[in-house]
Parts: structure tokens; sequence; C-alpha cells
């Protein structure tokens, strides 16, 4: 499982073009653990997300809650579904407050029709979203608990791993997540990964206050999830 799906402010270098989604899109503010949408609601619009963090999640038939995304401030999500029309296949949640912008699917295909450049790029970001679920239901299947977890925590600090000095030293994960939460990204249990985050702190990979969580040298922490 790669979980270097980092992906950087959707409009980037594209001003003229989020002035344009900006102007058809609905601001939205919603509260901590609110639902965006849920499974097989109609797929009829999409979110950029301005401020906060969303989870993108299903509901097993045990109770469990998997976590395949976690969507940050300048990525969009819900976009396969209004691209192709389709009831939404996961559900969505923020997990802090957020800010996020809706456009409907007549609007944003009138968008992508009138703007090439956004729509290659949307192109691009549904390409990579598609081979990372490839990876990670490869990683599932051939990955211990152990490996995942080290992947998942150098992806939630890589938005702070901006050179290679930054790669040696501490680093906070700006994301508070319950072991519940990161046991449903590993597709593990709470009880695993518990022990799993005593034994990286005694290893000298992490260390643990309350929920917050510091990678203490990631490129050691990427050696091991890469061995």
């Amino acid at each position: 499982m790669t979980w270097h799906l980092r992906e950087s402010d959707f409009f980037s270098g594209l001003s003229e073009e989020k002035d344009a989604f900006m102007s058809l899109a609905r601001r939205r503010e919603l509260n901590k653990n609110e639902i965006v949408f849920f499974e097989d609601d109609p797929g009829n619009s999409c979110f950029y997300l301005e401020k906060g963090i969303i989870k993108i999640f299903k509901i097993g038939f045990d109770g469990k809650e998997p976590i395949f995304f976690l969507r940050r401030p300048g990525e969009f999500f819900g976009l396969a579904e209004v691209v192709g029309g389709q009831p939404r296949k996961a559900n969505a949640q923020a997990i802090t407050p957020v800010v996020l912008h809706e456009i409907t699917k007549r609007d944003f295909e009138s968008l992508l029709a009138n703007h090439y450049l956004l729509a290659r790029k949307i192109i691009g970001v549904l390409g990579r979203r598609l081979r990372y679920l490839g990876e990670l239901i490869e990683s599932l299947m051939v990955c211990d608990v152990s490996t995942r977890l080290a992947k998942l925590l150098v992806y939630l600090s890589y938005e702070k791993l901006t050179d290679e000095a930054s790669w040696l030293k501490p680093v906070d994960i700006p994301v508070n997540l319950t072991q519940e939460q990161i046991a449903a990204m590993t597709g593990s249990c709470q009880q695993t990964v518990s022990e799993l985050l005593k034994k990286f702190q005694e290893e000298r990979l992490i260390e643990v206050s309350r929920r917050k969580i510091t990678v203490l040298n990631p490129l050691k922490l990427l050696s091991k999830a890469e061995n």
C-alpha cells in the first residue's frame, strides 16, 4: 500500500478556473461528525474542501468502518460519482469542523467543457486515486499490519515533509485520529494498533502523547515500511 496519495491544492496554478468554480459553487460549513453524504445517495454534486478534514468510509456488515481516504484542504471529493453519474459508493463525514464548496453535476460538467486545463487535471486526479486503491487492496493482501501502520503514519505526516532535511527531523502528525480510526485505515483492530504503536515507540520511531503522535524520524519509519 502506498500511502503517499497526498494531493496539493487542486487549484494551484489555476486561478481563473478557481474563480469560475467558486462563482458556481455553494459554500457550506459543517461541524465535527456531520455527514456530507451517505452511501447510495445520488451522486449529483462534488466538493472542494477549503478547511478541515473529511473521511471517506464504508460501514461493514460487522459494524466496522474501513476508511479509504482522508480528504484535506485543497482537495476534491465526490468526483467519481458525479463524473460517472452513479450513486455514492461510500460515506463522507467531517472529523473536524470543515468549510467546503459544493457544485452541482450540471455546473461541474459545464466547467469541464469550458476549461480544458481543469478537465485534464480532474482526469489526472481520478487516475491517481484509482491506482492508489489498487495498491491499497494489494497491500491488505500481502503486507502485515506493522508495515501498513508504518506507511500510514508517514502518509499522515507527509504534508510537513517538504524537503530532504525534514525527513530526518521529528514531525507531529497534524491529524488527530483515535486508535479505532487508525485501525479502520489499516484493516486491523484497536488492540493490534495499540500494541504496534507501543512497539514503534520502544524502537524510537515515534512518540505518543495522549492523542498526538510524533514521528521521530520519518525516513527511518518509511524504510521500515518498505523493508
